[in-house]
């Protein structure tokens, strides 16, 4: 993954690609209620540190930078965006792609509890 793709995505707003996640998620019958619940397991927000995030339109740089990641985040694993998330490198790219997974798993019908790697 080239540096200067990881500073376009680190500059984009989490709000503009959460409603990307919501619409995926429901066009496959899920909710956006799951969707935040995935987002706050993996970042340790509460939904409304969370609502901030979005209303003040933290990029994903900034907004890492604060999460309190899970520790089973390192669980996630697989490919996605064609890369595989384990061999990613630069930590804030890792963390992004491990919320892009759980969204992707969401929208696959994939039990919560296996998603949030109880």
């Amino acid at each position: 993954m080239k540096a200067s793709n990881n500073e376009r995505v680190y500059k984009m707003s989490f709000a503009s690609v959460y409603t990307h996640y919501i619409t995926k998620a429901e066009k496959k019958g899920r909710t956006k209620e799951e969707v935040d619940e995935a987002i706050l397991w993996l970042t340790g927000f509460t939904q409304e540190e969370l609502g901030q995030h979005l209303e003040q339109k933290t990029n994903f740089e900034d907004l890492f930078a604060v999460a309190q990641l899970h520790p089973n985040a390192p669980k996630i694993t697989g490919v996605i965006c064609g890369y595989r998330i384990e061999e990613i490198e630069d930590p804030i790219m890792r963390k992004v792609r491990y919320m892009d997974k759980l969204i992707d798993e969401l929208a696959k019908g994939r039990p919560m509890e296996k998603i949030l790697r109880k």
